[in-house]
């Protein structure tokens, strides 16, 4: 070079030893209007005809890839109108043999429409660094995003850590590599859960990448959720449709902008739960307060319960004790699989999970059940006057409620409808998981229908049998058979626990009375157990059958004491009550 302040000058030149890496340090700006006129591919330009060297940085740090892959496959059907999981999941799974067809270092990936992607490969151990993929809309192509700052100008991202690329180089040194895929209208879940603007993102490395410390970032700016709560969720891949989990995903709302940092690879997308189908956390925390003393009581007094009954099983229990001690059988049952259900969902055992699901409903349809059969059982009294002549009457009913549930219980068990459930809160970090069914269509048909039928049923016999107290006291048998009112509350509250009135709070609550039904049913149910112990302390008795007198030993050994509950215990009081009005 010629001219003053060049090398070959006579006169002193400035620029006599310039280190580049010194002048150009990391960080510089990337100049768009300095470099969109150069006609070469360095990274770098140093203007020295200054008397300050100043670099140029012209590597753009949102790059196109290099080149196109056009993956022919008929595993997407485009008349279809969503792309089919599975295919989706065989699809990553294939990613590793592209880079054998790549002849630079990134690759746009075109699968079929609603299914783009790219792949990014390091030639450089040096240079493993963070990695992001980003677009503005779901029309844009996936572009390569080298700088976080310039993020900022997509609304949509996917960031791949320096750790992930670390952790997938193979034990023979093979190089890491990176395809982020984006699905659009994939396969819905069983429950037809509703997918934010219906964008999947699948991430692969062809490495089991987990545990990350330096997590997967996917970023959602300015999206619209104001009906929804986000909860960011992923699938492995596994099944014919995505069985969405919150596991190892953190859920960042600031606003209209969500975060999902993920410390493992799969498929990702965020869920959006209707806000009516949440509930806050410190009011999931307080009944959850509640309902774990509550079902710890009533496991405690339903035990009781059991051992009582026991303890006098050489006596002969009427028709209305043992009814009422299968129902307890069914509570404890339901109460215990209850308690210990989260522990099994934080096992994170599918197979676990489900049985303790199918147990669970199991016990729960039992439960009806029982309901319905003491709702029949005193309809039955009250028409035959407490006397029931019935063959085998408790061995049918029996049969009956244990049995009917089991056949439910199998069907739905054999659809694959039982697994992991998550009760989602305003604060996705507080979202609780528990085993039970995961298709809504089959939780309101069965348990709401059956409870629904059941319902109707037993609140109409509360309303006979409390008329009938009600003129009970009103006649002369009543004066001679007067209760204090503290007794009348417990028969009455024993009552609606034993045919499952209480259960409707929690099944017909909508609206602005959801939380508060939610608050009642959680303290009248949590406690059942614990009423029905008060009921079965109050209203047992036992006398014997025989009314022989005393002193006569053939009689005494020969006789039979009876265990009478409730409303066994009084006597009709309609012929009588009739005939005072006639008087």
């Amino acid at each position: 070079m010629k001219g003053k302040n060049c090398l070959n000058s006579t006169e002193l030149c400035m620029y006599g030893n310039m280190t580049t890496k010194e002048v150009c340090k990391s960080g510089t700006a990337y100049d768009k209007k300095a470099c969109e006129n150069k006609n070469y591919e360095d990274k770098y330009i140093i203007n020295i005809n200054e008397n300050i060297a100043k670099c140029v940085n012209c590597d753009n740090p949102v790059k196109e890839p290099d080149e196109t892959i056009k993956i022919n496959t008929t595993a997407f059907d485009d008349d279809a109108g969503e792309v089919d999981a599975s295919k989706a999941a065989e699809l990553m799974d294939s990613m590793a043999n592209l880079l054998s067809k790549m002849n630079g270092t990134s690759a746009e990936l075109s699968v079929a429409k609603g299914v783009e992607g790219v792949i990014v490969k390091k030639t450089d151990p040096a240079e493993l660094n963070e990695v992001s993929f980003a677009y503005k809309t779901p029309a844009e192509k996936l572009k390569i995003v080298e700088d976080s700052k310039s993020l900022e100008a997509f609304s949509r991202s996917v960031s791949v850590s320096k750790e992930a690329f670390e952790k997938a180089i193979g034990p023979n040194g093979s190089l890491p590599f990176v395809a982020v895929l984006r699905f659009l209208n994939l396969t819905q879940d069983e429950m037809n859960s509703t997918v934010l603007y219906n964008e999947v993102v699948a991430v692969e490395m062809g490495a089991q990448i987990k545990n990350l410390t330096d997590t997967i970032s996917i970023n959602f700016k300015n999206a619209e959720f104001d009906k929804f709560y986000p909860n960011c969720s992923s699938w492995n891949g596994e099944g014919g449709k995505p069985n969405w989990t919150s596991e190892g995903c953190e859920t960042v709302v600031d606003g209209k902008n969500i975060r999902c940092e993920c410390s493992h690879l799969t498929f990702f997308a965020v869920l959006l739960t209707p806000i009516n189908q949440t509930i806050s956390s410190s009011d999931l925390n307080i009944l959850t307060i509640i309902t774990q003393a509550g079902c710890g009581l009533s496991i405690f007094f339903l035990g009781i319960i059991l051992f009582m009954y026991c303890l006098i099983r050489k006596t002969k229990a009427s028709t209305s004790t043992q009814i009422l001690i299968h129902l307890v059988c069914a509570l404890f049952l339901l109460n215990f699989t209850f308690v210990i259900n989260h522990f099994v969902a934080k096992l994170n055992s599918d197979v676990g999970c489900e049985i303790m699901a199918a147990v669970m409903h199991y016990s729960m349809l039992a439960t009806f059940s029982w309901f319905a059969a003491q709702g029949f059982h005193l309809c039955l009294q009250l028409y035959r006057g407490g006397n029931i002549a019935i063959k085998r009457y408790l061995l049918k009913v029996s049969v009956v409620t244990w049995i009917l549930p089991s056949i439910a219980v199998i069907i739905i068990g054999s659809l694959k409808k039982y697994g992991k459930q998550i009760i989602y809160t305003d604060n996705p970090a507080n979202n609780v998981a528990m085993c039970w069914i995961n298709d809504n269509n089959i939780h309101y048909v069965v348990n709401v229908g059956y409870y629904a039928v059941v319902f109707l049923f037993t609140f109409t016999t509360v309303v006979i049998t409390l008329s009938w107290l009600f003129c009970l006291r009103r006649s002369k048998a009543a004066n001679q058979q007067e209760t204090g009112s503290g007794r009348k509350i417990v028969i009455i509250l024993g009552l609606c626990c034993q045919l499952g009135v209480t259960w409707g709070f929690a099944f017909f609550a909508y609206g602005s009375f959801r939380m508060i039904a939610t608050y009642i049913f959680t303290i009248l149910n949590s406690f059942q157990g614990f009423f029905l112990f008060l009921y079965y302390y109050k209203t047992t008795r036992v006398g014997p059958s025989s009314a022989n007198a005393k002193g006569n030993s053939d009689s005494t050994n020969t006789s039979i004491s009876t265990l009478k509950t409730g409303l066994e215990c009084v006597v009709n009081p309609y012929v009588n009550f009739d005939k005072q009005k006639e008087t």
